[in-house]
């Protein structure tokens, strides 16, 4: 029989226990057993051995071999324990990892409540938080880069979708711009004349009398900063759901687009329960709520 393989834990245990008090006795109760399994325990442990551990039968002394062997046991001891305790943490979400991949309208108005929520309640598991758009979330969740997706998604097999929220499309422009005069729902006809910048979400929109808009569009930014910035410029104006301006978005407004009647559905996905991580679970858990108020 391999050594390696016959060499058991609880051998290490009851030999490191004996060698550290000295005596079968003292070992015997420091680990609750009888003395006469501590000592069986630790004659099995020497034979695999094939050699005497201490120098004399009261176990008070360990030979030079024994002291290295012990020096090696307690290491490994040590490993062991480090390892139980690890995943025994593990297990119970208070370690691991949760990867996020949110559009950044999620990431910026969702998610910090749930983050510092979930961070109190498990101070040591680590939150990896990457914000981008719907096609590289989709992505990332079917290359399993990320635990849990939040976009804009269909149906992806193996993989559960539930519904967070629905927002409104409307006019984002400069707060000062003619636009938000209008004492009324703009419709589509008041954007006629306003250069417009296409953004990644247009896409969504399939009504004809946005078609016209596009098309004589010259502008085109997928980046949601960059095309803030262009809007506070003066450039142009463009169509965004409503979560997208964030309250920091300073020196922007949202206007209501009474014409248009597409609303964006963000999606949270992920794998079935029974494949998460403890931690993953308890983030969802937490998420929860915000997808049950959607």
């Amino acid at each position: 029989m391999d050594l390696k393989l016959a060499i058991k834990i609880e051998m290490l245990r009851c030999f490191d226990a004996v060698a550290l008090q000295g005596s079968l006795q003292d070992a015997a109760e420091a680990l609750g057993r009888s003395p006469s399994a501590v000592s069986m325990m630790l004659k099995q442990f020497e034979d695999q051995i094939g050699t005497p551990l201490f120098e004399t039968a009261r176990k008070s002394r360990l030979t030079p071999l024994g002291e290295m062997i012990h020096q090696e046991a307690r290491r490994g001891l040590l490993d062991f324990e480090r390892t139980v305790t690890s995943i025994c943490r593990l297990a119970r979400a208070e370690e691991g990892i949760v990867r996020l991949a949110a559009t950044p309208s999620a990431a910026g108005a969702i998610l910090p409540g749930v983050i510092r929520s979930f961070v109190r309640a498990h101070p040591k598991v680590r939150i990896d938080l990457r914000d981008m758009d719907s096609a590289s979330v989709r992505r990332a969740m079917e290359q399993e880069q990320a635990d849990i997706g939040i976009a804009t998604l269909p149906d992806i097999p193996g993989l559960e979708r539930r519904h967070l929220l629905s927002d409104e499309f409307g006019v984002v422009c400069p707060a000062d711009h003619d636009l938000t005069q209008c004492h009324h729902p703009l419709v589509w006809a008041d954007l006629d004349g306003h250069p417009f910048i296409v953004n990644g979400l247009c896409d969504l929109i399939q009504q004809p009398e946005f078609g016209s808009i596009l098309g004589n569009s010259l502008l085109s930014v997928p980046n949601t900063a960059s095309l803030f910035g262009l809007i506070r410029a003066g450039i142009g104006i463009t169509i965004l759901p409503r979560l997208v301006l964030l309250p920091s978005q300073t020196g922007l407004a949202f206007l209501p687009l009474a014409d248009c009647s597409t609303r964006r559905d963000l999606f949270v996905i992920a794998k079935p329960r029974r494949l998460l991580s403890p931690a993953v679970r308890s983030f969802l858990d937490m998420l929860r709520p915000e997808i049950q108020n959607s």
